[in-house]
């Protein structure tokens, strides 16, 4: 049997497969799991314990970001424009949300 704390987790927690490998997306804020507007814009981390991560990447979530901000002639397949995979799946729960390093390289 379960645990009840392993079915309601207190704080939100993403177990995640990106990118053929395995990590913890997760926040230290509680309400984000009960208040809408908390959503608005939050901090998220990543850790996957891979050797090119050296430290938990603190991830800033602008779910109101606006589509017309990001440049129109982007092309996102090029290389140089691709985005994080862990981006990515982030926009699977918040779609269109502008995710911030916050001075960390992003990393595919």
């Amino acid at each position: 049997q379960v645990c009840r704390g392993l079915r309601t987790p207190q704080l939100p927690i993403w177990l995640c497969s990106v990118g053929e490998r395995h990590g913890v997306l997760f926040s230290t804020n509680s309400q984000l799991l009960s208040d809408w507007k908390m959503e608005r814009v939050f901090q998220l981390y990543w850790y996957s314990g891979q050797r090119e991560q050296s430290q938990t990447a603190r991830l800033t979530v602008d779910t109101h970001s606006h589509h017309w901000e990001e440049d129109p002639c982007e092309d996102l397949s090029s290389p140089g424009k691709r985005r994080p995979a862990v981006e990515m799946a982030i926009r699977t729960k918040w779609t269109g949300a502008t995710v911030s390093w916050n001075g960390t390289d992003p990393f595919f």
